[in-house]
């Protein structure tokens, strides 16, 4: 190994260290290439932790039974819902504080932080009463079968009723992405994590006093791991130990920054209703299969959302940098950024894809036992990575429109992408020319390959360095 070799090892091995700890927080001039890692390192850590929930859950899930498995697959469906809400405000959020903080306007983003915050915490409250009190109807609109709404009902009323937990922790760890403190992000999720793996087991199997909940177990454990964590969210923000600091002065209600950030968030929820009501048709047609058929495509979706989250953390890096470098005024500084993101990302879906393709039978055994569970899992994952590589770019390119607050873009190219061409072309396939779930496998990767060219096109013609918020 030759000196230069080293000392770019020893370089890059800093670089990470400083990544983690969050020391750097300027991105708005130096180099590209530093910043974008800079960025995504803990970024991608915090998306991986998130798909770890998942897997853990259907790891310990999965030896309960088949209709525990099914019973989150249904579950998730609908709180896509809360994500879509969540995540919406949280394009906001990172939007508009990435902005203050790159124009110097410090006191803009802790005001932003606090009406986030608001906003999250009046959605929550009103999803908490649906969730706690029609859960089984909830489940029985899915298409659940009785038995499974017996065994499950008390998962969904739980994670439904605790989706506060879900709500804040995406909301706040947004605002600390937007601000460039995406490490304290990053550990907060490793927080609620490690939580949920040591509760997981306890909760779903018992312990000493502790009775055995089943798949009721798991959602006590996720709830608790990341009520846990959204404590600790609160603390660095009302001690001031990142870049956004709340004081009690500012806990009110500001209708022109609410409203601004309303504006902003409509069209990222918009486009995430679209996005995930279209996944809840999808699992609804994937229930006419069967609970073995539906219990491979929830588990082949839960390892891929694996591989998705960090791909996800470094398009959240490009959304950050757009935002920041917008507001510094340097709109070609921000272009930049994206394609390179958006290659770094190419590079490394590709090669997951790989993965999937020649694993993907092997992969599925690790999560059960049952031979058509395996088999329509392993198919709904070689199918799906074989548009990888476009999911890579048209991700990046998505959240960097977002992060210049131009969410009515992506809207509208989920629109077209989703229900018009997604629903009606997996419904056809499925059961006009009875392909199967294979139709509908297949009719995600092609909608997701659409949604990657209209992206680049769209975001090449430039008019998102326009947008104001």
């Amino acid at each position: 190994m030759t000196s230069s070799t080293k000392l770019s090892i020893k370089k890059l091995f800093h670089y990470f260290k400083v990544a983690l700890s969050g020391e750097e927080q300027e991105f708005t001039s130096g180099s590209i290439r530093k910043a974008i890692f800079m960025l995504s390192i803990p970024m991608v850590l915090e998306m991986m932790m998130e798909s770890i929930f998942a897997l853990v859950d259907i790891i310990f899930v999965s030896r309960v039974s088949v209709n525990a498995v099914a019973t989150i697959g249904l579950t998730e469906s609908v709180i896509t819902l809360v994500y879509a809400v969540a995540i919406g405000l949280s394009m906001a959020a990172t939007a508009v504080v990435a902005r203050r903080i790159g124009e110097k306007d410090h006191k803009g983003a802790n005001e932003s932080a606090v009406q986030v915050i608001i906003l999250g915490i009046t959605v929550a409250i009103f999803i908490s009463i649906i969730g706690i009190l029609f859960p089984k109807e909830i489940l029985s609109l899915m298409g659940a079968e009785a038995d499974l709404i017996e065994e499950g009902y008390g998962y969904t009323q739980i994670l439904l009723g605790g989706n506060i937990t879900i709500m804040l922790l995406f909301l706040i760890n947004a605002i600390f992405r937007g601000a460039g403190n995406a490490s304290i992000a990053m550990w907060t999720l490793v927080l609620s994590n490690g939580l949920n793996i040591i509760l997981d087991p306890i909760f779903i199997f018992g312990l000493g006093p502790i009775p055995a909940y089943g798949v009721k177990g798991a959602a006590i454990a996720t709830t608790i791991g990341r009520g846990t964590a959204v404590i600790w969210q609160l603390l660095v923000l009302f001690n001031g130990w990142g870049i956004i600091k709340i004081t009690m002065k500012i806990v009110a209600i500001k209708a022109s920054v609410m409203f601004n950030l309303i504006k902003v968030s409509l069209g990222g929820i918009g486009q995430f209703l679209i996005g995930t009501s279209s996944w809840v048709f999808l699992v609804r047609i994937m229930s006419e299969f069967g609970s073995e058929v539906l219990a491979g495509y929830t588990i082949a979706i839960r390892v891929m959302m694996f591989t998705l989250m960090p791909s996800w953390g470094m398009s959240n890096a490009a959304a950050t940098l757009v935002g920041q470098n917008l507001g510094a005024n340097k709109p070609d500084r921000a272009e930049q950024s994206v394609w390179k993101t958006g290659k770094y990302n190419a590079w490394f879906m590709g090669m997951v894809s790989l993965g999937y393709i020649f694993f993907a039978t092997h992969i599925l055994g690790w999560f059960s036992e049952e031979t058509d569970v395996i088999k329509y899992g392993a198919l709904c994952l070689q199918v799906i990575a074989a548009g990888y590589i476009f999911y890579a770019y048209g991700m990046v390119v998505i959240q960097s429109f977002n992060g210049a607050g131009d969410t009515k873009t992506p809207t509208y190219i989920n629109f077209v992408c989703f229900w018009l061409f997604q629903l009606p072309f997996a419904y056809a396939m499925a059961f006009v020319f009875n392909v199967g779930p294979i139709g509908v496998f297949l009719a995600i990767t092609l909608a997701e390959m659409l949604i990657a060219i209209i992206a680049i096109v769209l975001f090449k013609k430039g008019k998102w360095k326009e947008v104001k918020v």
